[in-house]
């Protein structure tokens, strides 16, 4: 038996973002996605540097340890990324996550850093294998909300691990044992985001070709939104013998897709020591003519960068059945317009034409930014913004549509602080509306636990004169109450005093507002005693969750 893995990637930018910062290898031995995080901190330099840094893993190295090589492979590509922004301090902010495997022909190793996702397709039922490296996949872990909850909450993006060169990276590392009909996916989370955990089941064992599959992927993924980039990779393991009139129909070119393929890593194309192998070839190809990044042979015009093996497809059972497609348009499924020479149009029409489409484009551009919101500062606290977060021609293509003073900054932990100052995204209204509200209970949870803080400083003297003033108001009370006639002396009487006369005196009428003879009138001020500390009202307590969650509060 001899198994080998069929294989097909494909990027897309989506229909949100301005660039692709994904980057993506496909190749005999190692399959690896890198989605990099930075914006303009250039995400796109680190997911294309790290993939570039890992590509000699695709050589082949007999009787090497896997976790080994993925381990130190991750290493350098960490330490890579330290030594260009000590160069460049501009790239200060950029990473990305890393989901790769290295196979074997028998085995496969795993290594993941992020949130990219790697799954595992067997006898008809869709495995998530790696575990996301997020703050809300902690509280899911925690049983702080469900798996349902997570999908949707504000803060899913927020990162816990990165390869982003600081420090020593704490990848998860796995073996797994393969076996013949297994599919394996592996994909940034611009398709685990929008495209739900069954329909990529259905869709992975509904389509055979590896090919059909990524691109019937990405267009879930642009039907529902595409408000990330997009990268995946599909490889089949196959079982092919010596007798096997398929084997012949396929080869091992690596496919580079994204980023990458966009700015090869300067890394790896200097890197000549495995120029002769695989991973060497797809290194070496630069640029091509239409600023794709290889194979530059096996891909017949027509298709676009990311669908691979080129040769392999062309014909046989269930591969190459489909037509191919060129990724970057909006509809995949079309056909692409030939070229034809255009006669009879005057130079005054093609001028009014293109400035009727410029007009045209300009309007509904702004028509959509006006439908778009996100969250930032504004002043000291929250706001809610219409439009989104650019400029053009120095127009501001925003502005504030609710100003929340309840939510104040200083009073947000330090991650929801850094998220309203780089601004929230949000898809509509109600979900802006969701976001706010949760940032809104951070703020005031954050407000009540030091204000418990203050109260419980302030009390700590109150015993004491509390007790002095209850003890000082009992003296006065007791000193202007008349005794009793007839009742006897509750206090010591100094020795050598006589003793009380106990003959009862006549009495008469008192006159009204006047004392009864033989008694002091009382003092008009005296005031009944104080209540006591156990009585004073006790400040609202926190529960246990919400003094663990306070932990992450600032310090007033």
């Amino acid at each position: 038996m001899t198994l080998v893995l069929r294989f097909a990637a494909g990027s897309h930018k989506g229909l949100i973002r301005e660039g692709n910062e994904d980057s993506g290898y496909a190749g005999p031995r190692l399959l690896a996605v890198a989605d990099g995080m930075g914006g303009a901190a250039a995400g796109e330099v680190a997911s294309s540097e790290v993939l570039g840094s890992i590509v000699r893993l695709d050589e082949d190295v007999p009787g090497a340890d896997l976790l080994t090589l993925l381990g130190d492979a991750v290493q350098g590509a960490n330490d890579r990324l330290r030594q260009m922004v000590e160069e460049d301090p501009q790239l200060e902010g950029m990473g990305c996550t890393l989901t790769a495997m290295l196979w074997t022909g028998q085995r496969m190793g795993l290594v993941h850093v992020g949130d990219s996702r790697a799954y595992l397709l067997r006898d008809g039922s869709l495995v998530q294998i790696t575990q996301d490296h997020t703050w809300v996949q902690r509280l899911v872990d925690e049983g702080r909300i469900t798996p349902e909850e997570a999908e949707t909450h504000p803060q899913r993006s927020l990162l816990m691990r990165a390869l982003d060169g600081r420090g020593q990276v704490e990848p998860d590392l796995s073996i797994r044992e393969v076996r013949a009909g297994d599919r394996y996916l592996i994909c940034s989370d611009g398709l685990s985001g929008p495209v739900s955990h069954q329909t990529l089941q259905d869709t992975l064992g509904s389509f055979y070709s590896p090919e059909q599959t990524v691109q019937e992927l990405i267009q879930l993924a642009l039907r529902g939104g595409g408000p990330d980039n997009i990268t995946c990779i599909v490889a089949d393991v196959i079982d092919v013998g010596a007798t096997d009139t398929m084997s012949g129909q396929f080869n091992d070119v690596p496919v580079v897709v994204g980023a990458v393929a966009d700015a090869p890593p300067s890394s790896a194309a200097a890197d000549r020591s495995i120029a002769d192998t695989p991973a060497g070839r797809a290194a070496g190809l630069g640029r091509g003519p239409q600023g794709s990044f290889g194979p530059a042979e096996g891909y017949e015009e027509g298709y676009g960068p990311g669908f691979g093996p080129a040769e392999g497809y062309e014909g046989g059972y269930g591969y190459g059945s489909a037509e191919p497609s060129v990724y970057g348009t909006e509809d995949f499924d079309e056909e692409q317009p030939a070229k034809r020479k255009r006669r009879g149009l005057t130079v005054p029409l093609a001028v009014l034409v293109t400035l009727g489409l410029i007009g045209g484009a300009g309007y509904f551009g702004y028509r959509w930014t006006q439908d778009q919101y996100y969250i930032g500062a504004e002043g000291d606290h929250v706001a809610l913004y219409q439009g989104i977060n650019q400029n053009l021609a120095g127009l501001s293509l925003s502005s504030v549509d609710t100003a929340y003073s309840d939510i104040p900054l200083k009073w947000l932990p330090q991650d929801q602080l850094a998220h309203v100052n780089k601004t929230i995204s949000v898809g509509s209204r109600k979900e802006a509306d969701t976001t706010v509200q949760d940032l809104k209970g951070w703020a005031q949870l954050c407000q009540k636990a030091a204000g418990l803080t203050t109260t419980g400083a302030a009390q700590g003297t109150q015993p004491t004169q509390a007790a002095q003033a209850t003890q000082t108001t009992k003296a006065s009370f007791v000193a202007a109450t008349p005794a009793v006639p007839g009742e006897k002396e509750k206090t010591p009487r100094a020795p050598g005093a006589a003793a009380p006369t106990t003959t009862p005196t006549p009495t008469t009428p008192a006159t009204p507002g006047t004392a009864a003879p033989g008694t002091s009138a009382p003092t008009q001020n005296a005031t009944p005693p104080a209540a006591s500390p156990g009585e004073q009202a006790q400040p609202p307590q926190l529960s246990d969750e919400d003094r663990s969650r306070a932990e992450s509060c600032p310090k007033q």
